[in-house]
């Protein structure tokens, strides 16, 4: 199979230089050198085969995007704030309660934040994915598209089955993500917490280890406790947006913040004739945000938005988590 999917999937650019039971003996001496044991690895890697499922959809992943212009907003929060998503957070955040309450005032992450995030990851732990996430890394890392990338997570996935995990538990997307909260090996092996003190932080069925790693992601990435992830805003009729056009020059994302206004402070913002909806402080720095252009929603955004981010650098996710965390809210 392997030499099969070695002659049909070559393509300019890709990194398959060799077989994948070679690229796999590469790999294997990484997980070795950096610790992993022998019989984990042996566990993790029997019979190991690349998927061309996985190579399928990983090229049918968009490349560059072009400035044709963006879908607009409305659609995709109908479809992702939706009554399951909101009523299934309110039932989990009434569920756990006295938990989340411990892990908001342990993280500084608003509760419904982290109910939002599982929600959207994970329909609050119905829908964890079903590929073997072994198979998934190793195929991706041997593509060759990202392989570095790939190459550092399966082996940081063998580091997390060293902590006692079986194979037939480490199941996720087909891009390597697993879990309540959909985190990466690396990123388990970095924020993952142990929200009620048993000594592992399994975020795969534990409420308490899934809420707590999802709070000590935004607190690592530098969620500023007591100011909302934005507000609606009202924007004046022949508002001159020009005027307040961002310059941000950002290294990754790019797409993602040239809608984004200048910083100012709500203030400043006041002063421009634009009226913050929901209470929020005057000093906080906000940016203004209006994604279905003029006479639809607006939204000052503050640095907490950036942190959603974090979690995944899409504007469309960013808004969805943000509106559906409030909706749980209410």
């Amino acid at each position: 199979m392997a030499s099969l999917l070695a002659g049909a999937c070559s393509s300019p650019g890709s990194a398959q230089d060799m077989s994948f039971d070679a690229y796999m003996q590469l790999l294997i001496a990484r997980a070795r050198a950096e610790g992993v044991s022998e019989s984990t690895i042996w566990r993790m890697t029997d019979g190991l085969e690349p998927s061309q499922r996985v190579i399928e959809l990983d090229r049918s992943q968009p490349g560059t995007p072009t400035r044709s212009g963006y879908p607009p907003l409305a659609p995709y929060i109908a479809t992702h704030v939706d009554s399951a998503r909101i009523d299934g957070g309110r039932r989990m955040h009434s569920a756990t309660y006295g938990l989340h309450r411990q892990i908001e005032q342990q993280y500084g992450v608003p509760s419904e934040i982290l109910m939002a995030i599982w929600g959207h990851e994970t329909a609050y732990g119905q829908v964890l994915g079903g590929f073997d996430l072994a198979q998934a890394l190793a195929t991706l890392a041997w593509e060759g598209r990202r392989r570095e990338l790939f190459a550092t997570e399966f082996v940081d996935l063998l580091k997390v089955a060293d902590k006692g995990y079986p194979r037939s538990r480490l199941r996720g997307s087909w891009a390597g993500a697993f879990g309540n909260p959909q985190f990466l090996p690396s990123v388990y092996l970095r924020l993952a917490a142990d929200g009620d003190d048993d000594g592992r932080a399994d975020i795969f069925s534990n409420r308490a280890d899934t809420l707590a790693s999802i709070a000590n992601y935004f607190r690592d990435a530098g969620w500023r406790p007591g100011q909302p992830w934005g507000v609606r805003a009202s924007v004046p009729n022949g508002f001159d947006w020009a005027a307040v056009d961002g310059e941000i020059n950002s290294p990754v994302c790019e797409r993602v913040h040239e809608r984004h206004s200048q910083w100012k402070t709500v203030a400043e913002w006041r002063a421009l004739g634009v009226r913050p909806q929901q209470a929020i402080a005057d000093d906080v720095m906000a940016s203004l945000f209006q994604p279905d252009g003029p006479g639809a929603p607006a939204w000052l955004l503050t640095g907490n938005y950036r942190v959603i981010l974090e979690y995944n650098c899409s504007n469309y996710y960013a808004m969805s988590v943000g509106l559906l965390a409030d909706e749980i809210a209410r």
